[in-house]
């Protein structure tokens, strides 16, 4: 049986350029190659423009606030309201100690009838305006909170700590929180991030010499428990109530700590 001969349209459809080009799969796939690059374009483009005008700002501003999240940084300022409550007339002189100091006495030194002073363990060479004239005036001091600070013993009624302990090893731990409790006289507020939280991000390890070790509230307890530190169940109690009424949820660990007697 001789093989019925295919016409040069047919072939032409079939095997040759116009053809493929024209099949329904191979245009479908070449359409939607073309618009997933032209998609991508737009986003290019509109990310451009965010950056250089408001859009730009709120990005900014929800970067802040990412970091704030893995960082106790900014939880001090809102718990301030708490911890008036908590210790009442002790929050009238006060001593904070962590990175971002200046920002923390700021806040401090508008609240009535407050007295504020901080302790940056790290270098302030990027530090604004407001804060190297808080570092003349002597209102912050820099120092390396691993050896004991030029305090006498009792010196403030408060001593708040934030950060600046997730980035020191047991042997400074040893060290660094006794001699805390003891320049305050009525007590020692520690704000430490919780386990798994981020971790500190390479300019930050370069600043702080370390990455920080978040540990869990068994592990400060203990601690507390070799050191001496005693707990201090009653500010404890009066924080959390506060902060409850206030549906207040702290995104770290706060420990309230007695000084020594």
């Amino acid at each position: 049986m001789s093989r019925r001969p295919t016409s040069s349209t047919q072939r032409s459809i079939g095997t040759g350029n116009l053809g493929g080009i024209l099949h329904p799969k191979s245009s479908a796939r070449r359409l939607l190659s073309k618009t997933l690059m032209f998609l991508g374009l737009i986003l290019v483009i509109g990310y451009t423009f965010r950056g250089s005008g408001t859009g730009g700002a709120r990005v900014e501003e929800s970067l802040v606030s990412i970091e704030g999240d893995f960082t106790c940084k900014s939880e001090v300022q809102r718990a301030i309201p708490f911890l008036k409550t908590a210790y009442g007339d002790s929050i009238h002189k006060v001593l904070h100690v962590g990175p971002d100091t200046c920002s923390v006495v700021s806040k401090l030194l508008k609240e009535e009838e407050t007295e504020a002073w901080g302790v940056e363990p790290y270098d302030i060479e990027d530090a604004d305006r407001n804060c190297k004239s808080l570092v003349h005036k002597g209102v912050v001091r820099v120092a390396d909170i691993k050896f004991p600070l030029p305090y006498r013993a009792k010196s403030f009624s408060l001593v708040v700590i934030s950060d600046a302990v997730d980035y020191l090893s047991p042997k400074y731990l040893n060290k660094t929180l006794p001699d805390l409790a003891r320049v305050s006289s009525n007590g020692l507020v520690i704000f430490t991030g919780y386990p798994g939280n981020s971790r500190a991000k390479v300019p930050e390890v370069s600043k702080f010499g370390r990455p920080a070790k978040m540990r869990s509230s068994s592990w400060w307890r203990q601690f507390f428990v070799r050191t001496g530190l005693d707990e201090n169940e009653a500010a404890t109690k009066k924080f959390d109530q506060s902060a409850t009424k206030s549906s207040y949820t702290p995104r770290c660990q706060i420990f309230h700590l007695k000084s020594y007697d």
